[in-house]
């Protein structure tokens, strides 16, 4: 963990400091001779054209510049992970028992949740925010005792942690209203905030199962015809939520999942439920244009294969 923190922090502060030196730059004046001067407005106009294009190669040079070593620092601090994966899930592992898989658990509550809505089942999903409500004691414990020390990398987290308890939280509070008056789209959009935040939760708190260190697949289908993905035409058949899609667009290209919801604030942004991975299924937040409907016969999404709990007979 101490070698891992070791590359973080210089990468964080040389990231930071190249970013913020780009804005930086000054426009230079051009250096000419007394033979190379021009008074002629025309002319005038085209030296400050060349000197405003320039400066914007410059800076996106030095953009590309700043991209590549970001990208070389985060394979560098993926590996130190890797490296010290053993070490790391031990320690944390003897600090906080069991904590880690019952904050797991809450996916699959909110698998039974998704397939509830979708169905409409309105008395069963108002039995879900108290459920979920009492899980606000295990997530603090595992914030508090999973990165306990004053280190800048333990506080950042704690912070970061305790940022997406509440966004979900607030999450929930709105789905709550929204079911209550039986608003499905609401309550669509309420549900995606919080599949969004508990993933970011579990990414963050180091929670996921596993480590995909792919960071863009669309560069796997550069040759190949997009007809070779099978999808309905996006502007002609948008997908809605409930419906079984594909990316055709953007670092996850070819993945599919479900659409859990649309939001209508004019973002044109789209959530979306990725296929289960290694027990996680992940959560994307994307451009409408980058997901179409899936076409031909396809397996049902597994949330609707959970067996439902036997309800309790009536006396």
């Amino acid at each position: 963990m101490r070698q891992l923190r070791l590359i973080v922090l210089p990468a964080v502060i040389v990231m930071v400091a190249t970013s913020l030196s780009i804005d930086k730059i000054p426009l230079q004046p051009c250096r000419t001779s007394a033979l190379q001067v021009d008074s002629h407005p025309l002319s005038m106009h085209n030296n400050n054209k060349k000197r405003e294009t320039i400066h914007t190669v410059t800076r996106r040079n030095m953009l590309t510049i700043t991209g590549t070593l970001s990208a070389m620092l985060i394979r560098q601090i993926a590996n130190a992970a890797d490296n010290n994966a053993p070490k790391v899930l031990a320690t944390k592992n003897k600090r906080v028992g069991g904590l880690a898989d019952k904050i797991r658990g809450i996916g699959y509550i909110m698998d039974e949740l998704q397939r509830d809505l979708m169905q409409e089942r309105w008395a069963d999903v108002e039995t879900y925010p108290q459920q979920l409500r009492s899980y606000v004691p295990l997530l603090t414990t595992y914030t508090d005792s999973a990165f306990p020390s004053d280190a800048p990398t333990d506080k950042g987290l704690r912070v970061a942690l305790r940022y997406e308890v509440g966004r979900f939280f607030a999450s929930l509070e709105r789905f709550k209203q929204a079911t209550s008056r039986q608003a499905l789209d609401e309550a669509y959009v309420a549900y995606s905030d919080m599949a969004l935040h508990f993933d970011r939760y579990l990414r963050v708190g180091g929670l996921y199962s596993y480590y995909d260190s792919t960071i863009d697949l669309e560069r796997y289908y550069q040759d190949i015809d997009d007809k070779a993905l099978v999808y309905a035409n996006p502007k002609k058949d948008p997908p809605l939520v409930r419906d079984l899609i594909i990316l055709i667009k953007g670092p996850d290209k070819g993945r599919t999942g479900i659409m859990i919801g649309k939001y209508a604030d004019g973002s044109g942004k789209i959530a979306i439920k990725l296929d289960r991975f290694k027990g996680i299924r992940e959560i994307r937040l994307v451009p409408e244009a980058w997901v179409a409907k899936r076409l031909g016969e396809q397996e049902p999404d597994d949330v609707f294969l959970i067996p439902r709990k036997p309800e309790k007979a009536t006396s």
